[in-house]
């Protein structure tokens, strides 16, 4: 049974569609994501190595398919919407450009003059608006608590840039609120998730090994001292590595409900509009466990995302989506047909469509673009993982 403090679908879908006699509304919005291009398209899109050439490594969608797994148990334990929480960690990241986040700090330059790019309000947009799979209307039509949790699942939104606030004119979001439980679940299972999946990922690597880390990071040292007392006999990476990330997260997961059911407790919530109006985010972990993992993240930060073989595709990534956007901007002859026809007649509309393109694209069909419009990548190969 839902605790009464769990999101309900209360406010139902923009466009009235039959219901369904198998699915709740939720369970529809999660296929609904999962069945969408933008999904699919994770595929090939960075999380930290781009486009790496390792078979091993996370990309945007395995990603999302473990922030889904962690949230869900989370939801799970604290009696929470599971298929609400699971279809907003499926789709947190549907609105990231190429290349991760130097993709969109790129995307945000370069469309400046025409209000910018956030990829929080991009994936909102994708939703609503790009994706075009129903011959009613466009985007996926989801549940109204779906596309808020999506809007405000890292916080209430008192500024909204203009793909945010076109997406709350077309249905209020209540974008100065918090948002649900279930949202601020999938938000901080992003975390845990990329904390310990960087990490993974960064010793596959040989960016730093897991003594290194234990050195810098006292929680990463208990856990593998209580994982080497376990397993003494355990020295191979492949073994010892992922033991020791489950455990981290084992205790991540632990700490956040102890602390999420004391301040449930402490507010009593009656329903989900409780929620919403406690003015401060109830998903949390201690003070102590967020302070930990404050300095795991610091150590990532230094050794990880500021690595030399790293940073060494910063700037050539930004260049092929700037080239690429000013390239498609100037001349939208090179857009895909049905792209050219949709090509609005003025500014900022016409930018912003190209921002659309460029935005949805691969990291591998952006350097495809690039080297068709641009010229040769200018990515060095020799620091491709």
């Amino acid at each position: 049974m839902l605790a009464p403090y769990a999101t309900r679908p209360e406010r139902g879908r923009r466009h009235d569609e039959p219901g369904s006699a198998t699915r709740g509304p939720f369970q529809r919005d999660r296929d609904r994501i999962i069945h969408s291009t933008a999904f699919r398209r994770l595929r090939y899109k960075t999380q930290v190595f781009v486009a790496p050439d390792g078979d091993h490594f996370r990309v945007r969608l395995t990603h999302s398919l473990e922030v889904a797994q962690i949230a869900r148990t989370l939801a799970r334990a604290l009696r929470l919407d599971e298929e609400l929480t699971e279809a907003l960690a499926l789709a947190h990241d549907l609105g990231h450009p190429p290349f991760g986040h130097s993709g969109e700090d790129a995307l945000e330059a370069v469309m400046a003059p025409w209000g910018g790019f956030d990829h929080n309000a991009q994936t909102v947009r994708i939703v609503t608006r790009l994706e075009c799979r129903y011959p009613g209307w466009d985007g996926l039509n989801l549940c109204w608590e779906t596309l808020e949790g999506l809007a405000k699942h890292n916080g209430p939104i008192y500024l909204p840039g203009w793909a945010m606030a076109a997406a709350d004119a077309d249905w209020p979001l209540d974008l100065s609120s918090h948002a649900g439980l279930e949202a601020q679940v999938a938000a901080i299972a992003d975390d845990i998730a990329y904390d310990n999946h960087d990490l993974d990922d960064g010793i596959r690597a040989g960016l730093f090994s897991v003594d290194e880390v234990a050195e810098a990071v006292p929680f990463t040292a208990d856990t593998l001292a209580a994982v080497r007392t376990r397993w003494p006999g355990v020295a191979a990476r492949r073994r010892l590595v992922p033991e020791v990330v489950r455990a981290q997260i084992g205790r991540m997961t632990d700490d956040l409900l102890e602390e999420t059911r004391r301040r449930l407790t402490d507010l009593a919530p009656a329903n989900a509009s409780d929620v919403r109006a406690a003015g401060r985010t109830l998903v949390g972990l201690t003070p102590n466990m967020a302070a930990q993992t404050r300095v795991l993240k610091d150590f990532l930060r230094s050794r990880m995302y500021r690595h030399p073989r790293v940073v060494a595709l910063r700037d050539p990534s930004q260049e092929v989506v700037a080239d690429v956007f000013r390239a498609l901007h100037a001349n939208p002859e090179a857009l895909p047909q049905d792209w050219q026809a949709a090509m609005p007649a003025d500014e900022p509309a016409r930018a912003r469509h190209v921002g659309d393109f460029v935005a949805g694209m691969t990291d591998r069909f952006a350097l495809r673009v690039y080297e068709r419009l641009v010229g040769p990548s200018p990515l060095p190969e020799d620091v491709l993982l």
